[in-house]
């Protein structure tokens, strides 16, 4: 029998932000080991608050001044962005059919 799977733990739930992309900052890049490509490590300023990217993209898919929308997690060194769901966040409202 495996341990650890004993009882069932609540899994805390992702928190979700959305805000203006008011400033970003890269790092890097990084290699953590060998074999593992290249990390970059952006810090970025959405409403005032401060969060950790770490991908392996040189580039991010949004810039400063953008709408951004976005699943983190907080932990002791910050908050982190999950990877792969950074995004433009959509206004539907923006769209016009014709």
């Amino acid at each position: 029998m495996a341990g650890g799977f004993r009882g069932k733990r609540k899994r805390t739930p992702k928190l979700e932000a959305r805000g203006t992309l008011e400033s970003m900052d890269r790092e890097g890049p990084f290699k953590e080991w060998l074999g593992m490509p290249d990390l970059y490590r952006y810090s970025l300023v959405v409403d005032g608050e401060t969060y950790s990217y770490q991908t392996e993209d040189a580039e991010l898919p949004v810039a400063v001044g953008d709408r951004v929308v976005f699943r983190y997690k907080e932990t002791k060194a910050g908050k982190w962005v999950d990877r792969n769901s950074l995004g433009v966040a959509i206004d539907p409202s923006s769209y016009q059919r014709d």
